[in-house]
């Protein structure tokens, strides 16, 4: 049996770290995304339709509110790229959603590169 693969990733934006811990077992994936240090946040999950079915994927906001818009955007796109259960927590403290959006996706993209490199070198 395959052990979970565990990510870690930043970018610096406005003088500011962003961070995401990944984490990718068979049947789910889950992702914190965070401002300068690592922290749960609101946390959404999803969950990806079966593929011969039509319709949107399914998710619900688990914990808090402050972030639940995004949390739910990130949990369902990661659950229809991955095909598996998605948690996602959005943790910020200065930037508000809305400006953190676009550099959290540069994150997401970040770790999936690093996975599919990590993948390569069969690290």
């Amino acid at each position: 049996m395959e052990r979970a693969r565990i990510l870690k990733e930043g970018v610096v934006e406005q003088n500011i770290h962003f961070l995401a811990v990944y984490v990718e077992t068979r049947n789910a994936c889950l992702i914190l995304l965070s401002e300068r240090e690592d922290k749960l946040g609101t946390l959404a999950i999803a969950v990806p339709k079966p593929r011969d079915l039509i319709g949107p994927v399914s998710s619900s906001v688990l914990l808090g509110d402050k972030n639940a818009i995004s949390a739910r955007m990130f949990a369902e796109y990661i659950a229809s790229r991955k095909q598996k259960i998605a948690l996602v927590s959005i943790y910020l403290e200065t930037f508000n959603e809305m400006q953190a959006q676009s550099i959290f996706m540069k994150l997401i993209e970040k770790v999936a590169q690093a996975e599919v490199e990590k993948e390569k070198t069969g690290t």
